[in-house]
């Protein structure tokens, strides 16, 4: 099973290390073409474990958002949006780079990696133009 749990790191694992890489990947069944997000060994739905880890384009439009309100001193407000990628799986991440307020569903979002808490992590800015 490639990148599985008896041959090498678990799917988190490998993509924790993809992040660390300053890359954002994704897994795709060579099977069915989906793409799934979150790692996994087996895809949702029809099982197969012939998943390989992929470049997604990091384009997708907010699903859903929300503002989580923090004292300035603790970092000050910020959202929480879930994300539709355009390759279709969807995942939770934060946009940057315009108010929490500002962001509404339907918003053209891209991603990049960067740092939440000192980790490696997936997040958003919107799309110019």
């Amino acid at each position: 099973m490639q990148d599985g749990y008896f041959d090498g790191p678990g799917p988190e694992a490998r993509f924790k290390a993809f992040l660390a890489e300053g890359r954002f990947m994704i897994q795709r069944s060579r099977a069915t073409g989906a793409h799934v997000f979150y790692p996994r060994v087996a895809a949702p739905g029809t099982g197969e474990t012939d998943l390989d880890w992929v470049a997604p384009s990091g384009l997708g439009t907010v699903y859903a958002t929300t503002v989580t309100r923090q004292r300035p001193e603790q970092g000050g407000d910020y959202n929480i949006a879930l994300i539709d990628l355009d390759e279709g799986p969807r995942l939770m991440a934060r946009v940057d780079g315009i108010a929490p307020e500002a962001v509404a569903i339907g918003l053209r979002v891209r991603a990049s990696v960067g740092e939440i808490k000192g980790e490696p992590a997936v997040i958003f800015h919107p799309v110019e133009g």
